[in-house]
């Protein structure tokens, strides 16, 4: 194993410096200092400099500072090139990534990676995209990545009510209850339903994730009634193909109260989670942490428009997953929709 090697420090320039112009030898101020003799050799012609008043009796004397700037410039011809340099495309695809669409620095770097498999320069580590940000405190990229970090979770205001107390959810409504191929994510078209609750637990959106392509629809609703959620969920969930409506796996707040005329109106089978298991429904509550990016708590849900919540849900759905390859919930979606079109094409 080498030696490790280290440049002389200001003090050891001064002393070398002082110690030539008394006359010693290089070889004498080696061992004072502790180094090498090449070493101080190498460091005398890097600091070499010519008074101007210099004659052709007087040779040239070395410069404690003039070694120390020939030092910073080597430094600086040889040294790594930053990666991340603002005006590439390689900066403004990730400008793009973190800033606009809000997406984190590892699923920046595998779309990246994905979409230019043969240019390693539009190619760049999570980790340099995160010393980019530490670099540049005040630039767009920090700024950027700041707003994309997950809000912290906050205790709720006021709890949250449950089904009528003395309901017993009917035994075949249970999770426990629920088909192997819900569990398992391999059949699409089971979804993870809820509720996120805006100022005063007076306002709402319904949220709902499929679970194999963690596909999110977001839900308008007029109010957190019963009825409010059996409308707001028909409407949206309407638009979704009927073989992609197979079941819905909800906790036990009371807006599911007329579970069964959402069932009724949706042809699907509706499931009910352990009371205080939430992550019986993960896909769900882990959508409803990254919504809180777009629809922080204590505001009033109501004044958001149906739109605005059609372009939440496509950023989110737009957005590389480690768990699924990173592919986007759009893109399994549209496989799986595209699959079923051509079955039924070969069917008819």
């Amino acid at each position: 194993m080498g030696r490790k090697y280290n440049h002389l420090s200001c003090e050891e320039r001064a002393a070398l410096m002082l110690g030539l112009r008394e006359g010693k030898k290089q070889s004498a101020l080696a061992k004072l200092l502790g180094r090498s003799p090449s070493t101080i050799s190498r460091e005398v012609r890097r600091g070499l400099l010519v008074p101007e008043d210099a004659t052709e009796a007087l040779a040239p004397l070395y410069s404690a500072s003039a070694a120390a700037t020939e030092h910073r410039r080597r430094r600086e011809r040889c040294g790594r090139k930053p990666k991340l340099v603002e005006g590439t495309p390689l900066y403004t695809d990730v400008l793009d990534g973190v800033l606009h669409r809000r997406w984190s620095p590892q699923q920046v770097s595998a779309r990246l990676k994905a979409k230019y498999p043969e240019q390693p320069e539009r190619c760049v580590s999570h980790e340099t995209i995160y010393a980019t940000i530490y670099a540049h405190p005040r630039g767009a990229l920090r700024e950027g990545m700041v707003a994309a970090l997950r809000q912290r979770k906050t205790k709720r205001g006021r709890p949250r009510s449950t089904l009528a107390r003395g309901y017993a959810v009917p035994e075949e409504m249970r999770i426990a209850n629920r088909p192997a191929e819900v569990e398992s994510r391999a059949v699409p078209g089971h979804w993870e339903g809820d509720f996120i609750k805006g100022a005063m637990n007076r306002s709402a959106v319904g949220t709902l994730v499929e679970r194999t392509t963690r596909f999110v629809v977001l839900c308008k609703v007029d109010g957190c009634t019963a009825q409010d959620a059996v409308e707001g969920f028909t409407r949206q969930m309407k638009k979704i193909p009927a073989f992609l409506r197979e079941s819905l796996t909800y906790d036990r707040g009371s807006e599911m109260a007329k579970h069964g005329l959402l069932s009724e109106q949706l042809k699907l089978d509706i499931y009910f989670a352990d009371p205080y298991a939430p992550w019986q429904r993960g896909s769900n509550e882990n959508t409803n942490g990254l919504l809180r990016q777009f629809l922080p708590k204590g505001i009033d849900l109501s004044t958001v428009s149906q739109t605005e919540l059609n372009d939440i849900a496509r950023l989110l759905n737009e957005r590389p997953r480690e768990t699924l390859g990173w592919d986007t919930p759009a893109e399994r979606l549209a496989k799986i929709i595209q699959q079923n079109s051509n079955r039924v094409a070969l069917d008819s």
